[in-house]
């Protein structure tokens, strides 16, 4: 990690009332490009910032909070693909996760004097730990993660059972005419169209990341350049500087007898 890096976490990790004066302070002690990308850092909103201080302050909690929501999305897709899954078991588990993370992340957050609502904080840490996507710098939240649509998922249960071994599936019984299996087909493809939004979503957000990754390569390299056009032109400078000299010299030495 560099340097600004660590600067840039510790800004983050500041009281959400200090953060404008302690962003603007950094930057104008570090000048040039450092300074002018440090004072373009957005200052959090209330929620993103609670859910950073559970990152500095907590972190066992915050990685288990991850760490249930991955559990959780792998129990959905096995139940959507037919596999055996306690998605109901992982729904419950991950939700005491979540409840524990919005009491911990509000009491970091009224300690610094910066209350959080506990609703919208349970509504973004659950959209967290069910991206597929995380943050590319964790902690330094400005906005809340948006649920990337397989969150709706949450809960699920297979579409069907599967066969004990050596016992043929039964076909659906007819009630009064009436089958299961348009109910189970219209669930199914209800179920295959959120995958297909969730699935859609996440090119979108990796897509994204690797924008924001080339542009700060392209902004890297600008710097870099402008620093090596200055470095150029002080050569330049120095050659200039140094022909004259010995341009003086020489008519010097020419009018010595």
């Amino acid at each position: 990690m560099s340097a600004l890096d660590s600067k840039i976490d510790e800004l983050y990790q500041q009281p959400l009332s200090e953060f404008t004066a302690a962003r603007n302070a950094l930057a104008r002690t570090l000048g040039g490009d450092d300074g002018r990308l440090v004072r373009k850092l957005a200052k959090p909103t209330v929620v993103p910032w609670a859910i950073n201080q559970l990152y500095w302050r907590a972190r066992p909690l915050y990685d288990r909070l991850l760490k249930s929501g991955d559990a959780l999305r792998e129990a959905q897709f096995d139940a959507l693909k037919g596999r055996k899954a306690d998605v109901p078991g992982s729904t419950d588990a991950h939700r005491k996760v979540i409840a524990e993370a919005v009491r911990e992340s509000s009491r970091l957050a009224s300690a610094a004097g910066q209350p959080a609502d506990a609703e919208p904080l349970a509504r973004a840490l659950e959209a967290l730990s069910l991206a597929a996507v995380r943050p590319e710098h964790p902690g330094r939240l400005t906005e809340p993660v948006q649920p990337a649509g397989f969150e709706a998922l949450s809960g699920v249960q297979p579409v069907g059972r599967p066969a004990a071994a050596g016992i043929e599936p039964r076909p659906p019984a007819a009630t009064g005419g009436a089958s299961k299996a348009p109910v189970e087909s219209a669930r199914a493809k209800r179920l295959a169209d959120q995958v297909r939004a969730r699935e859609s979503e996440e090119a979108r957000r990796r897509a994204q990341a690797e924008l924001r990754t080339a542009e700060r390569a392209l902004e890297q390299a600008q710097a870099a350049e402008a620093a090596a056009r200055r470095g150029l032109e002080e050569a330049q400078q120095g050659v200039r500087a140094a022909g004259q000299a010995v341009e003086a010299a020489r008519e010097r030495a020419r009018r010595q007898p």
